[in-house]
C-alpha cells in the first residue's frame, strides 16, 4: 500500500498539471469573490494614501527645520478628514489638525497636540480667529505625516495572479475603489453515494436493511468554503450499467467527480470496475486507518477526447469519507482551482501531550478523533474520544481534532507528545 505522504505528493502532483486545463475566468462582484482565485493582476488606479495624510490629533506647522520646545506658531485654521484647509501655510504658522486629515500646503511637520500646550490655552481660545500655541518639547521634520504613495504607488501590483482572495484582501481592493474582479471559474464537482441500503435524508427508511446517505452531505458541508459548484448526482444503485451511465454524465459535466461506498472488494461494490471501463485507475488502498480503500484515478469524457476528470473514490464509512476528503481531496481541488503554490491552504498541525496511554499497530497512519484543550500555561493536552472504530459517527462529533499515530508506531504513552489537527470549524 501506498502511503499516506506519497498519496499525497502523487495526487497533487496530478492536480497541479491538471490546473491550467481548468482555468476558465468569470467576473465577480468583490463580496463575492471571497475565496476564489484571481486570474488577473491587480493594479493600483492611485496612491494610498492619496495626499500627505495626519498620524495625530496636533498641528500642521510652517516650517523648513527641526523645532526647539519653545517654538510658537499662530494658528490660522483647521484641517478635518474630509475637511481639507485651503490655502498655504506660511512659516511661523500653524493649522489645528485630526488625524487622517490633509496635510496642507507648506506643512512639513506635524507635532501631538500632547506636546503643545494646548491644554493650557484651549479653555480661553476663540477658534474663530487666529490664535498661538507653543511647543513643549522638540519636534522634527516629517514627524507624524502620512506621506503620499507610502503605502501603495500609483500602478503598483498589490495582488497577482493565482491569489486566493481572503478578508483582508477585500479590504485592500475596497480601499482601492476595485468593484469587480475576475477569478478562475469555480471547478465544477460531482458528488455521488453509492448503495442499495441508501435513503436519502428526510425520506423514511423502508426497511431495518436502510440507512440514510450521510456522506453526501458531510462532503458538500466539508467543501463549501473552497472556489466550486457541486453537482449531485444521488443515490446510485448497486447496478453496473447504471453506476457506468452516472459517471459517463458526471465526467462529460464536470471537472472533478467524487463517490462515496462501492471501492471495496465485494461483490455489489461496482465502482471500481466502472472506472476501469472510462477511464484509470491509478492509486488504490492507502496506509490509513480509517480510509484504506481509498481510490484515485482520472475518466476520460467520451464525448471530448481532451478532457480528463480526476476522480476520487472515497469508502463508505462516515469517518473514512471524513478523513479522505481533509487528507487528499480538498488539497487537491485546491491545486486545480489555480492556487499558487505560496498562498495554498494549510492543514494546520499541532503538538500535544497524551492524557493516557494509546494503543495502535503498525503499518498503518491512523487518525484518531480526540479532544486538545490547552492548560494553564498554554501547552495543548490531548485525550482520545471512546471506541476508534470506522464506523462510529458519534465520536467524530465529540472531538475537536484529529490525533495522528505514525504509520510505524506501535503506541505511546501517557505524557508522550503527539501530532494533533485541529478541526477548521473549531478556530476562528
Amino acid at each position: 500500500m501506498i502511503t499516506v505522504e506519497d498519496l499525497q505528493y502523487a495526487i497533487n502532483t496530478t492536480a497541479a498539471t491538471h490546473a491550467k486545463a481548468h482555468q476558465y475566468t468569470t467576473n465577480l462582484p468583490l463580496l463575492s469573490a471571497i475565496g476564489h482565485v484571481l486570474a488577473e493582476e491587480i493594479k493600483a488606479d492611485f496612491d494610498i494614501p492619496r495626499q500627505n495624510l495626519s498620524a495625530m490629533d496636533g498641528f500642521a506647522l510652517g516650517t523648513d527645520s527641526d523645532l526647539d520646545g519653545d517654538s510658537s506658531f499662530v494658528v490660522v485654521g483647521e484641517s478635518c478628514a474630509g475637511k481639507p484647509y485651503h490655502g498655504v501655510v506660511g512659516v511661523g504658522q500653524a493649522v489645528r489638525i485630526f488625524t487622517g486629515a490633509v496635510v496642507p500646503d507648506g506643512c512639513d511637520n506635524v507635532v501631538m497636540q500632547e506636546n503643545t500646550d494646548w491644554d493650557d490655552v484651549k479653555h480661553v481660545i476663540d477658534k474663530s480667529s487666529s490664535y498661538t500655541i507653543t511647543l513643549t518639547k522638540q519636534s522634527h521634520l516629517g514627524n507624524n505625516i502620512r506621506c503620499q504613495g507610502e503605502e501603495v504607488a500609483v500602478g503598483e501590483c498589490v495582488l497577482t495572479v493565482g491569489k486566493r482572495l481572503n478578508p483582508t484582501d477585500i479590504s485592500l481592493l475596497a480601499n482601492l475603489g476595485v468593484a469587480n474582479v475576475v477569478v478562475n471559474r469555480p471547478l465544477i464537482v460531482g458528488i455521488l453515494a453509492t448503495g442499495d441500503e441508501l435513503v436519502n435524508v428526510g425520506e423514511g427508511l423502508p426497511g431495518l436493511a436502510n440507512i440514510y446517505n450521510s456522506n453526501t452531505p458531510t462532503l458538500k458541508t466539508l467543501l463549501k468554503d473552497l472556489p466550486i459548484t457541486i453537482k449531485d448526482y444521488g443515490i446510485i444503485p448497486d447496478d453496473l450499467t447504471q453506476t457506468c451511465q452516472v459517471i459517463e454524465q458526471a465526467v462529460h459535466e464536470c471537472d472533478v467527480v467524487v463517490s462515496s461506498a462501492g471501492v471495496s472488494v465485494g461483490d455489489y461494490d461496482f465502482l471500481t470496475h466502472a472506472i476501469d471501463k472510462l477511464g484509470k485507475i491509478t492509486h488504490y488502498k492507502v496506509a490509513m486507518k480509517p480510509g484504506k480503500p481509498f481510490v484515485f484515478g482520472e475518466l476520460y469524457d467520451k464525448a471530448d477526447n481532451s478532457k480528463t476528470v480526476l476522480y476520487f473514490g472515497l469508502p463508505g464509512n462516515p469517518l473514512s469519507c471524513v478523513v479522505g476528503c481533509l487528507q487528499f481531496i480538498i488539497p487537491a481541488l485546491w491545486r486545480l482551482s489555480g492556487v499558487r503554490d505560496d498562498d495554498l491552504p494549510k492543514r494546520l498541525t499541532l503538538k500535544a501531550t497524551l492524557s493516557h496511554d494509546i494503543k495502535k499497530r503498525a503499518g498503518r497512519k491512523e487518525f484518531m478523533r480526540g479532544v486538545y484543550q490547552q492548560d494553564e500555561f498554554g501547552k495543548c493536552v490531548v485525550q482520545a474520544v471512546g471506541v476508534q472504530d470506522s464506523h462510529r459517527i458519534k465520536q467524530l462529533s465529540l472531538a475537536n481534532c484529529f490525533i495522528v499515530a505514525d504509520k510505524d508506531s506501535e503506541g505511546y504513552a501517557l505524557g508522550d507528545e503527539i501530532a494533533i489537527e485541529p478541526f477548521g470549524w473549531g478556530l476562528y
